[in-house]
């Protein structure tokens, strides 16, 4: 069962919010777009790789949802398909979903929340 894997932060500006992250944990990005950037955090235990997303809230539309400042991010093999199978998979057991599945700069992604809100974003393993 694949794991969490990416942790993603919502920020006003993505280049000056890594600037920030990058300083402060003298880290590189492996991954850049102007509205989304992600370091490499290393290996989970035993685990695969684990990152540290910035994403500029403006990239970021769920209409009347609240915009949390985070989410948890399930990254998957297999995508695109795999990511609209998980979103039938979750949708069938009454998940609630805040964005459907739709391409971004990164791949396929939709958004489930938990029964207290907080997101859970399916996306492809980069």
């Amino acid at each position: 069962m694949p794991a969490p894997n990416i942790f993603i932060v919502y920020v006003a500006d993505a280049p000056a919010a890594a600037r920030f992250y990058g300083d402060l944990f003298d880290i590189e990005p492996v991954f850049e777009t102007p509205a989304y950037i992600s370091f490499d955090l290393g290996s989970a235990n035993g685990g695969g790789r684990v990152s540290l997303s910035l994403w500029s809230r403006s990239a970021v539309d769920f209409g009347e949802e609240h915009v949390r400042t985070g989410e948890v991010c399930l990254a998957v093999d297999g995508a695109p398909a795999s990511v609209d199978a998980l979103y039938a998979e979750w949708k069938g057991k009454g998940v609630r979903i805040v964005d459907e599945p739709r391409d971004e700069v990164f791949g396929r992604t939709f958004v489930a929340a938990d029964p207290d809100g907080n997101l859970i974003r399916v996306a492809p393993v980069d």
